[in-house]
């Protein structure tokens, strides 16, 4: 059953990291796009910047997932390096909780603002609700949560962790 997790887990993580690259690039093209209008034909693009913007937020929120599944999870790495056997393992663990926990904060709180500003649209593409950029809280948080599962059930993972 973890083997199948892992294996869905890893492709969800590598099309989060294709799509979070795919996303700085249209940042840098409709960032160059803007500075192209704003300073060679003296005519600022009124949606380039916002369009940057939310693409950015995206990028960063499904690049985390690559990095939680990487094993770049937030910890005291002293405390991490000193412990050693089951000390070790229960530090994983609680490492574990903790993230899972504050990313579980950030898919309810971020589904609740999403849902609270459908309504409103984004200035400079008014056609566009402003829920898109919210989304991608909850989105990215929950892919993580998946991903530092992945991560903490990785076999890989344990046989690095006693190696250190």
């Amino acid at each position: 059953m973890i083997k199948l997790f892992l294996a869905a887990e890893r492709r969800v993580s590598s099309a989060m990291m294709v799509l979070a690259c795919l996303l700085m690039a249209l940042a840098a093209t409709l960032g160059f796009y803007q500075v192209i209008t704003r300073f060679v034909f003296s005519e600022p693009s009124t949606w380039s910047e916002v369009g940057v913007r939310m693409t950015l937020i995206w990028m960063v929120m499904l690049g985390t997932v690559a990095a939680f599944r990487q094993g770049a999870l937030v910890s005291v790495d002293l405390m991490f390096r000193l412990s050693q056997g089951s000390w070790r393992r229960i530090l994983h663990i609680l490492i574990t909780t903790v993230i899972i926990a504050f990313l579980a904060v950030i898919v309810w709180f971020g589904a609740e603002i999403t849902w609270r500003v459908r309504h409103q649209e984004l200035a400079g593409l008014e056609m566009i609700s402003i829920a898109w950029g919210y989304l991608a809280l909850p989105v990215g948080a929950f892919f993580s949560i998946v991903a530092v599962l992945a991560n903490h059930f990785d076999p890989r993972h344990m046989e690095l962790d006693t190696a250190l």
